[in-house]
């Protein structure tokens, strides 16, 4: 039989089948995916081969296969900082959530996921959430950010989930697609889920108002189908999103204003640090490059945004 993985709890799997069954389902033997060292060999998304067997009165599936990923998103393990973890696969656009305040979305993180899902060919969206919570300054640092990342080439869009505003949009951009939400713990995810779809129920978190960051309400990846012929992946908040199997003289490369001058540089090897004639450079000064993006780069390119936790800093 064939299927799709829905939700992964580490050793056990939920199927949907293609007859539209859903089934538990355990690995047969040990997968090791060609080139990835990751902490699980099957992520939501997948799409698997499996075998029925009876366990007592039940059905048991057995998975002997995963086929080939269209794409897939990963992000460094939580306690195994040299192994990786896959967040989700065969993905046809994520949805980044952010948010000015309560929590803070910084754009060194929106950077580095920006760069991994251009790495990892997955188109992103970047949705600014409680634009009802925010006053006229906040509103014109969201309409800055929006320009910024318009400029680049990424579509942009300024909702609500708990007003409600441009839902309508969304669930246009949705229609027959399978959609990963990915963003900071707090930032509503689950909140929009259950506006795009109230049936599901999600459940939803209040900030904790010590620290100003959401309490974790989804503990692993799982996988919905909707009412309007759409499909979502939602993921766990995530404080931090390290870069990995990344070498320095790519990252530029999932800059996409950065690639596009490459070629204009002295060197074909210019990492745009300290080289002459670099062509980004040229455009930084020349403000056709934000510097927030920039920085972003420079600390992953140095190894710096391996501090990203506490080297965090609000840029404009």
């Amino acid at each position: 039989m064939r299927g799709t993985v829905y939700k992964s709890t580490g050793s056990w799997y939920t199927v949907k089948a293609e007859t539209g069954d859903f089934y538990e389902c355990r690995i047969k033997g040990k997968f090791r995916i060609k080139g990835i060292k990751s902490t699980n060999p099957i992520a939501v998304g997948d799409k698997v081969v499996f075998e029925l067997e009876t366990v007592g009165d039940e059905n048991v599936g057995v998975i002997s296969r995963i086929e080939d990923r269209k794409n897939y998103i990963i992000r460094k393990s939580v306690n195994l900082s040299k192994q990786v973890h896959i967040i989700a696969a065969n993905i046809d656009q994520a949805f980044l959530m952010v948010t000015l305040n309560n929590p803070t979305t910084y754009t060194s993180f929106i950077d580095r996921f920006l760069a991994t899902a251009e790495a990892y060919d997955v188109p992103v969206v970047l949705l600014f959430n409680k634009m009802d919570t925010y006053n006229e300054d906040e509103l014109g640092e969201v309409s800055y950010l929006v320009h910024l990342y318009r400029k680049i080439g990424y579509s942009c869009l300024e909702i609500s989930a708990k007003s409600g505003m441009n839902i309508d949009k969304l669930k246009e951009m949705m229609i027959g697609k399978t959609t990963m939400f990915s963003g900071n713990s707090g930032v509503g995810k689950s909140t929009l889920v259950n506006a795009l779809e109230p049936g599901l129920q999600l459940k939803t978190a209040e900030i904790s108002e010590q620290h100003m960051q959401g309490q974790h309400t989804t503990t692993f990846a799982e996988m919905y189908d909707l009412s309007f012929d759409a499909r979502i992946i939602d993921t766990p908040g995530i404080k931090g999103f390290g870069i990995v199997d990344m070498e320095k003289e790519e990252i530029g490369d999932y800059f996409p204003e950065f690639f596009k001058r490459k070629l204009n540089c002295k060197f074909n090897d210019c990492l745009h640090l300290d080289e002459p004639k670099c062509a980004v450079k040229e455009a930084l000064e020349n403000d056709e490059i934000s510097w927030s993006r920039y920085r972003s780069y420079v600390q992953m390119v140095t190894g710096e945004e391996d501090n990203y936790r506490i080297d965090e800093h609000k840029t404009k």
